[in-house]
């Protein structure tokens, strides 16, 4: 089964730091760009940092020089490096991707992954 996992979300204190991770599992021959969303409540969702397959990499400007996008290809893995955490950085973190095996081609989509700033 193909699939993208989030995991590393949790409950930080404003100016801390998280490291989040997306695994995809699978007979995955390739892995298209990466991106990462986030989605606060009641709030649409917005793209927050994306990585492409040679490692071009954007970022939200809201997130500039706090957060770092990264990729492990050969563990199927990227990452999102978060710092200097505020409160408005509170939301649900989704990884996304085109996901590619010998027989198929998909759009997947991570359950998502808490991220809560508080003091």
């Amino acid at each position: 089964q193909v699939q993208l996992v989030e995991s590393g979300g949790g409950l930080v204190q404003p100016g801390g730091s998280l490291r989040l991770s997306c695994a995809a599992s699978g007979s995955i021959v390739s892995i298209d760009a990466i991106n990462w969303y986030r989605q606060a409540p009641g709030k649409q969702r917005d793209l927050v940092a994306v990585i492409t397959t040679g490692g071009s990499i954007k970022y939200a400007d809201s997130v500039k020089g706090r957060f770092t996008i990264s990729r492990d290809n050969a563990k199927n893995t990227a990452y999102l490096q978060m710092n200097s955490l505020k409160p408005e950085d509170t939301a649900v973190y989704y990884c996304n991707a085109i996901l590619r095996t010998s027989t198929s081609v998909g759009d997947y989509w991570g359950q998502g992954t808490q991220v809560t700033v508080s003091s």
